[in-house]
């Protein structure tokens, strides 16, 4: 470490000293994409039996670690136990399940005959290669599993990783690498850099060592990325205002339950939030009744203390945005049905009625505990609204008639819609996309690991 510095993790519970990581220098960045060059030739040559054995060694530690980790998600990024917990063990069984992915990946051989004009005596094997140094950019959010979502894939694939975490869950990122060390990781597969995104960020995403980039965070980054890099193939998760419509027939009490859980988990501090609802009219009060019930359910709190959902905000200028858009909204005419008070960063879950086009909160992503109402009058308003976001992550549909689901699922331009259920990531190894401003690419075990290699054709000509 030049200069010993250091940077301090502070929580976001009571803004005590979790632990610090060092700040890294660029020449120090540097040394990191050389150690994952110099390695990526000893580790694409890695049987693939032995990079898999590693990941299920990688997880069983992981499982063991899981207290551990536990307590630090909770210190370090104010998480509730039951998300952390569920955090770490899911995890585990992403890493698993990318191991058991990657033996059933196989290349093909075509014959030539198949085209016009050709011969038999022509005929290609193709064949998958890893792209070579993968950068790895995780959020705060979840600091281990979407880590790991980037890292595992990667490395079964033959690549080798540079490891850049969120600074606040820094400390959980490094745990994981080295608990994937502990597996018998040889070394410079995964390196972890670590520094302020203002410091390093944007050096690192052009570093010319960098052949793939991965990266889950905002909106306003991820474009920021997309404008600076030439030729490095993208996969990125970003923003989104998820939406859920609720059409006259659906099962209220069902889809508050979901729609609530689905808004107010770790305070919504999720991409893939409710972080809207659009109603019919006529069944518009009825719902509200429902949420409200649901609502007055959510325990807010410490989670060091109590068994909570709501928890304060990751930040104070995450907390004076998120108050920004209650007010704008108060100011605009908005009926507030729940909540609307704060303490410090922690903002107790809030709900809006008769919310306009006009407020922020119809279209902003809030990153936190506010949720508006926004009334429509038909299915084909619903979807109007939907679609003129930027964004296009996710979006819900409650109903009983599966022709509508199917009618409005068509409709929504989002990477992916839940039928009668919350938005939500998973299972794993399902597609995970989003359209528009939410992202590029398409992750997923499978569809990680595809993206994160090459297809090579080798063309045999016989004589």
């Amino acid at each position: 470490m030049s200069d010993n510095k250091m940077i301090q993790i502070h929580s976001p519970l009571d803004d005590s000293i979790v632990g610090a990581v060092p700040a890294l220098s660029r020449e120090e960045v540097d040394a990191a994409v050389q150690k994952a060059r110099k390695a990526f030739y000893g580790w694409k040559e890695t049987p693939l039996n032995e990079r898999t054995e590693i990941m299920y060694k990688a997880a069983d530690l992981l499982v063991q670690h899981a207290d551990a980790l536990t307590e630090l998600l909770i210190r370090e990024i104010g998480k509730d136990r039951k998300s952390a917990k569920s955090e770490v063990v899911r995890t585990a069984d992403f890493i698993r399940f990318t191991a058991d992915t990657a033996k059933s990946i196989h290349g093909e051989s075509i014959q030539g005959d198949n085209f016009s004009g050709f011969s038999k005596e022509k005929f290609a094997v193709v064949t998958r290669e890893p792209v070579g140094v993968v950068l790895a950019i995780s959020p705060f959010n979840y600091p281990v599993n979407l880590a790991t979502s980037k890292i595992a894939p990667a490395l079964v694939s033959g690549n080798t990783v540079v490891f850049k975490p969120a600074t606040t869950g820094s400390l959980s990122g490094q745990e994981l690498v080295k608990i994937f060390e502990e597996a018998g990781l040889p070394e410079g597969v995964l390196n972890i850099i670590t520094g302020k995104g203002s410091e390093i960020g944007d050096y690192i995403v052009t570093h010319p060592g960098i052949n793939f980039i991965n990266f889950t965070g905002s909106t306003e980054v991820g474009l920021s990325i997309s404008k600076q890099v030439n030729m490095v193939p993208l996969l990125m998760e970003l923003g989104g205002k998820d939406a859920a419509i609720v059409l006259k027939d659906a099962d209220l009490d069902f889809a508050a339950k979901n729609i609530i859980a689905g808004a107010f988990s770790y305070s919504g501090q999720r991409c893939t939030a409710v972080k809207r609802i659009l109603v019919l009219n006529e069944v518009a009060d009825q719902l509200i009744d429902q949420l409200k019930v649901e609502m007055v359910k959510l325990k807010v709190g410490n989670p060091l203390e109590n068994q909570v959902e709501i928890v304060p905000l990751i930040n104070t200028k995450a907390a004076d945005f998120v108050w920004e858009l209650i007010e704008d909204a108060t100011a605009k005419g908005a009926k507030l049905i729940y909540g609307g008070k704060r303490e410090g960063n922690l903002i107790y879950p809030t709900l809006f009625d008769h919310v306009t086009t006009d407020m922020r909160v119809a279209w902003e992503e809030p990153f936190g505990p506010v949720l508006p109402i926004l009334r429509v009058n038909s299915i084909e308003e619903a979807l109007e609204i939907a679609n003129a976001s930027e964004y296009g992550l996710q979006s819900a549909v409650f109903t009983e008639n599966i022709r509508d689901a199917f009618y409005v699922a068509n409709r929504l331009e989002v990477g992916t819609v839940h039928i009668n259920n919350k938005t939500e990531r998973g299972p794993d190894h399902f597609p995970f996309l989003g359209v528009k401003k939410s992202g590029i690419g398409t992750q997923g075990i499978r569809y990680s690991i595809e993206s994160m290699t090459r297809v090579k054709a080798t063309v045999v000509n016989l004589k």
